[in-house]
């Protein structure tokens, strides 16, 4: 039987590629918009074997939002997954570095550049 994870993130996320470092590239992920959500349905042995979020970050710090929703639920942490994160500014064609005047992000990924 596959292996069904809940990740804050979609296809080509950090949590996916985290998922697939730690269960191998079989692993079926449940995407979730929040972790709160991810927290849910990784608690429901029914949709999930579990959840794979994020607590740690080695530029930003602990998550502490994360650790709360772990304290307050029956969740067990039960593996680690060390990930290098490497962040990408995405341009149009013929746009240069220069040229680039305000960038919007997620604020933890904003912090790990």
């Amino acid at each position: 039987m596959k292996t069904r994870v809940s990740i804050q993130g979609y296809e080509g996320s950090f949590h996916q590629m985290a998922a697939r470092q730690y269960f191998g590239n079989n692993v079926e992920v449940i995407p979730c918009a929040t972790f709160r959500e991810v927290v849910k349905i990784a608690s429901n042995k029914k949709e999930s074997n579990g959840g794979v979020m994020a607590i740690e970050n080695s530029i930003a710090g602990s998550i502490l939002p994360n650790y709360t929703l772990l304290q307050k639920g029956s969740l067990k942490i039960a593996g680690e997954i060390y990930l290098p994160i490497k962040q990408h500014l995405l341009v149009n064609p013929g746009v240069q570095l220069a040229d680039i005047k305000e960038v919007h992000s997620h604020p933890m990924a904003i912090q790990q550049c």
